[in-house]
């Protein structure tokens, strides 16, 4: 009779991971879905509000075990979670209004190499040319989704205004990953009940000010349907799952698995919204995944 062996840490960290991608790559559906169901910054604190209460349900007993330990970095927690959660949300959700879930979802892709260029910058991780290299496949290959395949307009610096969004939305999780090193050494279920409270309270000001420059819409019952989608899926079980994953393997290896949301994404969008795939999209994907790929080799090899 054989014997089962418990998954490793590896390789529970490649199924979070896994998982993580699956779910981000259907967020961007479902923010696709819910442009004309209920404005951005509205979704964005409805979801975090959404998480806290489940979040909270499940993590009290943890918070206030591991409080002592979460306190002195009240202040980190709020940066983490307005920047990471709130701010890359408002932007995501506002660039679904401009642009395809395509070409969000291929942009998608630039967070594994901003991973390495903020790895660098900020903690001094060692970057080499053939990272640089891989790197710079991957804008290019963003570059042609921004431009629609027509680089004269790159030339004009004419660009989708939500492919812009999209590209600071990224830049801003790749911060995040990067600094998750340095969290305080508690639960990564702790961990996250405290960001999704700093990323509930940041995003009520947004939604304040959407309401006030008369732009807010009431979620429609469609939408509450969207959001009991987005707060489990994309919200809780990808973070937590995120949060797990850079544990074991270090935001480096980690940010790699991102790589698989331009792919899950894109066929999402082919296949739910009906969009359609240019042949911009397919070069595109094919010099993302490629520059990721190369930029991985060195980080396998040196690990």
């Amino acid at each position: 009779m054989a014997v089962s062996h418990p998954l490793t840490a590896r390789s529970k960290a490649y199924l979070f991971l896994s998982v993580t991608a699956l779910c981000w790559g259907a967020n961007t559906v479902f923010a696709k879905l819910a442009v004309t169901e209920v404005s951005p910054m509205m979704l964005t604190s409805w979801r975090w509000l959404g998480v806290v209460i489940l979040v909270w349900l499940i993590a009290y007993r943890d918070v206030r075990r591991e409080w002592a330990e979460i306190r002195p970095m009240l202040g980190y927690l709020l940066a983490m979670g307005a920047l990471g959660f709130t701010a890359f949300n408002a932007l995501f959700y506002a660039a679904a209004h401009e642009t395809t879930a395509l070409n969000m979802g291929i942009i998608q892709g630039t967070i594994p190499v901003f991973v390495i260029l903020f790895a660098f910058l900020v903690f001094g991780e060692r970057v080499s040319a053939l990272q640089l290299f891989g790197v710079g496949l991957t804008l290019t290959g963003v570059f042609l989704v921004a431009v629609e395949g027509d680089f004269s307009r790159l030339l004009a610096f004419v660009f989708n205004v939500g492919d812009v969004m999209i590209i600071a939305a990224c830049l801003l999780y790749s911060g995040y990953t990067v600094w998750l090193r340095v969290k305080p050494k508690v639960s990564a279920l702790t961990w996250f009940a405290m960001l999704a409270t700093a990323a509930f309270v940041a995003s009520i000001p947004l939604a304040f000010l959407e309401w006030q420059m008369g732009l807010a819409q009431w979620p429609t019952p469609t939408a509450w349907g969207l959001l009991a989608l987005i707060v489990l899926f994309p919200s809780f079980i990808a973070q937590v799952f995120f949060i797990r994953g850079v544990e074991i393997l270090g935001p480096g290896r980690a940010g790699i698995f991102v790589n698989l949301v331009p792919i899950l994404a894109s066929i999402a969008a082919v296949l739910v919204l009906g969009e359609r795939f240019m042949w911009f999209h397919g070069a595109a994907l094919i010099l993302v995944l490629s520059g990721i790929a190369i930029a991985e080799t060195f980080v396998r090899r040196s690990g």
